[in-house]
């Protein structure tokens, strides 16, 4: 039974924010750098490094400034990091075979980050848009999104990133029944211990523009992905599809975006009480940077006020650009 609250003046609850000190030792959630996974972007060549202007202080960068990357995450404390490649439009197909090779850039730098920081758990993207001619994350036939024989290239993609040695797969395609196909063809080629982090509750959203440009998928994509990608409206069926992912074979789930859908964070946490995950997507990265520039917001306060609501609504991680930022701030 909770306690009542006394009236004023018994109850002055001002008595327990009167200090740094004791603001601390009531505090009810804490942000730490092992809340952070940090989404990088590959681009092909050595030692180069391309700035994306719809992400202030966001870069492509070649694999071995990745991995040199992965070393200053550890060194921060910041436990994982998720792999998304720069595929030219030129190296699109309609097949998207290159998701599947083992030399693709992701396979490339999950292997060359395992070799020289092996304690950084990489997480990969399991879609087929990064290599889509079409720019979804699904085969396109005559202007329909294909969801069965997607799942099938996408069980390759995940085999392919699981032989490379990549520990968290991400299938953020939204097609029904991938995560079920992707667990049984793990577990049948020994990947048993390959955990999937699973873009459950992934919107219909307006905010990933920016993401787009970094992924060279910016004008590639023809019609839009509310087929396959939820309502923005709708609450009860992210319910649904947790529960269905949970049941294929999911061992964390993931809300995206992340600050338009905090309800959806709580209610997962809350029904489900799984490890629970959001997406600061790069619309309100690119946003608070935005204002920030302009002098309208202070960064680093906003920065982690944001990140904190991820915690008060019950993830027990973010996916967030400003990982290593914040991961520096919370260190001291």
């Amino acid at each position: 039974m909770k306690p009542t609250v006394a009236p004023y003046p018994t109850s002055r609850l001002r008595r327990l924010r009167k200090s740094p000190s004791i603001r601390a030792m009531v505090r009810e959630n804490t942000l730490t750098p092992d809340d952070f996974i940090w989404p990088v972007f590959l681009m092909d060549g050595e030692d180069d490094e391309t700035p994306i202007p719809s992400m202030p202080g966001v870069r492509r960068q070649t694999i071995d400034r990745v991995v040199k990357s992965a070393a200053m995450a550890s060194d921060l404390g910041i436990p994982a990091m998720c792999l998304f490649p720069y595929t030219a439009m030129e190296h699109r197909t309609e097949d998207c075979a290159m998701a599947w090779s083992p030399d693709n850039l992701t396979n490339q730098a999950i292997r060359a980050i395992k070799d020289e920081v092996p304690e950084m758990t990489v997480m990969t993207d399991i879609a087929l848009d990064p290599y889509n001619i079409n720019g979804h994350d699904g085969y396109v036939d005559n202007g329909e999104i294909l969801n069965d024989e997607t799942v099938d290239a996408l069980v390759k993609m995940a085999l392919a990133q699981a032989e490379a040695g990549a520990d968290i797969l991400g299938p953020s395609d939204m097609m029904d029944g991938r995560i079920g196909a992707i667990r049984s063809a793990l577990e049948s080629e020994g990947h048993q211990n390959v955990a999937i982090l699973s873009y459950t509750a992934k919107y219909a959203s307006g905010f990933y523009g920016p993401f787009r440009d970094a992924v060279g998928a910016s004008g590639a994509l023809k019609g839009d992905k509310k087929t396959y990608q939820m309502d923005p409206a709708n609450s009860e069926e992210a319910m649904r599809l947790v529960e269905r992912d949970l049941m294929e074979g999911a061992d964390m789930i993931m809300v995206k975006p992340g600050m338009p859908y905090l309800d959806i964070c709580q209610r997962v946490k809350s029904t489900f009480g799984v490890p629970t995950f959001a997406y600061q997507v790069s619309g309100e990265y690119a946003m608070i940077q935005a204002a920030v520039q302009n002098g309208w917001l202070d960064g680093e306060k906003v920065m982690l006020e944001s990140l904190m609501c991820f915690k008060r609504a019950g993830c027990d991680g973010i996916l967030t650009y400003f990982a290593p930022e914040a991961a520096r701030i919370l260190n001291g």
